[in-house]
C-alpha cells in the first residue's frame, strides 16, 4: 500500500498511539523522495513558508559530510578534520553516516524543481562538517576540540549524532560549557541499546538529549531513556544521502537527531533573538507525547515532552520562557550560590567566621550589628517619606514574554506515522561501530 493511500486508510482511526502530523506526501516520481514518511509528516510546505533554515550554520560532528553530493552541493561549508591527516571535512568519500546526518538538516534534493533525492527539513541552513577523531581514546568521545571549533565558526546548532557508555573528560565539559555560555546549542543522540543507561555526550548537562519514535507513532524500542530526555522525533527506516552508493536507509536515535536540529536551526532562522535555551523551550512547548498530551510541564525517561512539530514551534504564540528554557546547564555555567551556601557539612557560620579572623569578641560584634540596623532605618525612612510625596505611581514593567497564547493543542492528524511496508531502495548496513547510533 502506497503511503498515501496508508494516510487515506489510517486518516479516521483514533489509535491510542495516534500521533500529531498532518501531510500527504508531495507528488514525485522518486522513489526516495517518496520514502521519506518522516518528512512528510512534517508538512514540510506550511513549515517551509514559516522557515528553510537561512543564515543558521548547523555543524555537524560526525565522520566528514560528502559535500559532492547531489542532494548537498552548495549547503556544505569546507570544516575541519580532527582525525589523522587533518584538512577539511568536505570531501568524504567512505563512511556515510555524517553525510546522511547534513542531508536531513540541510538536504536541497536535486532535478526539476528539486523533487528528486533527498530534502531536508532546513533545506537553505548551511552545514560545518567536523570530522572527530575515532581513532584515538577508545574510552573517550572526542569532541572538546570539534564542539569549540564549531562554536567558533559561526555554528549555530551542534548536531551530536553518536553516543558511547565513557562520561566526558573535563575537557569536553569545558568545551560544553564553552558553547553553552556563547549561546550555541548542543543537540546529541541518546543511543541505541533500548536501555536505561546514560550516553554521552547526550547525558551531560548543557545538552538536548534526543530519542526516536517509530513509524507506529510509539518510541523506538532501540531508543535509551532516561530523565535526561528531552524530546524525540522519527528514527525508523529513514531514507538519506550516503556516499557509496549514493542513499542509504537506517533507523536509529542518529537520525532523530538530524531531524531536531533541523527543527532547532529552523527556529533560529525565524526567531534569532531567542537564546538557544528559548529555542529548545520552543520545541518542547510544542512537541506531543505518543498518547497524544501536549504541554507536558515534566519530561517522560521515554519521551521526554514529546515529538516535535516543526510548524508549531515556528507558528505557535509561545512566551519566550528563561534563558535556559528546559536545559539542565553544566555547573560552571550557572551564579554562584553564594559561599558555604547548601555546602555538605556546611561552611562556618559567617560571624564565626568574622571572629575566628579578626579576633573581635562577640559582644563588640553585636553592637555594631545593633548601630548598622539604626542607620538602616532612618534610611528606609527618608525613602519612604519621598515615595509619599511623588505625584504618581512608581515606574512600573512589562512581564516577561509579551501577548502569547496557548500550548495545548491537539494531535493535527491521527496516525501519521502509520506507514506499514514502504517502497524499496537501496538499503546499508547500519554503523559498524558501537558509538553510533
Amino acid at each position: 500500500m502506497s503511503f498515501t493511500r496508508t494516510l487515506r486508510a489510517v486518516g479516521g482511526v483514533a489509535a491510542a498511539g495516534a500521533l500529531l502530523f498532518t501531510a500527504a506526501p508531495t507528488a514525485s516520481a522518486d522513489y526516495i523522495r517518496d520514502g521519506q514518511w518522516a518528512l512528510d509528516a512534517f508538512n514540510p510546505q506550511k513549515v517551509w513558508k514559516e522557515s528553510t533554515g537561512k543564515n543558521v550554520t548547523v555543524a555537524v560532528i560526525d565522520s566528514g559530510v560528502n559535500g559532492d553530493h547531489v542532494d548537498l552541493k552548495g549547503n556544505v561549508l569546507p570544516g575541519k578534520s580532527f582525525a589523522d591527516g587533518g584538512g577539511t571535512a568536505d570531501h568524504e568519500s567512505g563512511d556515510d553516516h555524517g553525510t546522511a546526518m547534513a542531508a536531513l538538516i540541510a538536504g536541497h534534493g536535486h532535478g526539476p524543481h528539486h523533487a528528486d533525492g533527498i530534502m531536508g527539513l532546513a533545506p537553505d541552513a548551511k552545514i560545518l562538517p567536523i570530522k572527530r577523531n575515532e581513532s584515538i581514546g577508545g574510552d573517550a568521545n572526542n569532541v572538546d576540540g570539534a564542539i569549540r571549533y564549531a562554536v567558533d565558526h559561526g555554528a549555530k546548532v551542534i548536531n551530536m549524532s553518536f553516543a558511547g557508555p565513557f562520561a566526558l573528560t573535563e575537557k569536553e565539559k569545558s568545551a560544553i560549557s564553552y558553547a553553552v555560555k556563547k549561546d550555541v546549542l548542543l543537540v546529541a543522540g541518546s543511543g541505541n541499546d533500548g536501555s536505561g543507561k546514560p550516553y554521552y555526550p547526550a547525558a551531560a548537562p548543557g545538552v538536548l538529549a534526543v530519542g526516536a519514535v517509530a513509524e507506529d507513532g510509539k518510541v523506538l524500542g532501540e531508543s535509551n531513556y532516561g530523565p535526561h530526555i528531552r524530546l524525540i522525533a522519527p528514527g525508523e527506516r529513514i531514507y538519506s544521502a550516503g556516499t557509496s552508493p549514493k542513499y542509504r536507509q537506517a533507523t536509529g536515535t542518529s537520525d532523530s537527531t538530524a531531524y531536531v536540529s533541523a527543527a532547532a536551526a529552523l527556529v533560529r532562522s525565524k526567531f534569532p533573538d531567542l537564546t538557544a535555551g528559548q529555542v529548545a523551550n520552543r520545541l518542547t512547548k510544542t512537541a506531543i507525547t505518543p498518547d497524544g498530551k501536549t504541554g507536558v510541564t515534566s519530561p517522560d525517561p521515554k519521551y521526554g515532552y514529546g515529538v516535535i512539530r516543526p510548524y508549531r514551534a515556528l507558528s505557535e504564540n509561545i512566551p519566550a520562557g528563561s534563558k535556559n528554557g528546559p536545559l539542565t546547564m553544566p555547573k560552571d555555567t550557572e551564579p554562584s550560590a553564594g559561599a558555604g551556601a547548601d555546602a555538605p557539612g556546611g561552611s562556618p557560620p559567617a560571624s564565626s567566621a568574622a571572629e575566628e579572623s579578626s579576633g573581635v569578641s562577640p559582644l563588640a560584634i553585636v553592637g555594631i550589628a545593633v548601630g548598622v540596623l539604626v542607620v538602616l532605618g532612618i534610611v528606609i525612612g527618608v525613602i519612604v517619606a519621598n515615595k509619599k510625596r511623588r505625584n504618581g505611581p512608581p515606574p512600573g514593567g512589562g512581564g516577561f514574554g509579551g501577548p502569547h497564547g496557548g500550548v495545548g493543542v491537539p494531535p493535527q492528524y491521527p496516525g501519521a506515522y502509520q506507514q506499514p511496508g514502504g517502497p524499496g531502495g537501496y538499503q546499508s548496513a547500519p554503523p559498524n561501530y558501537p558509538p553510533r547510533q
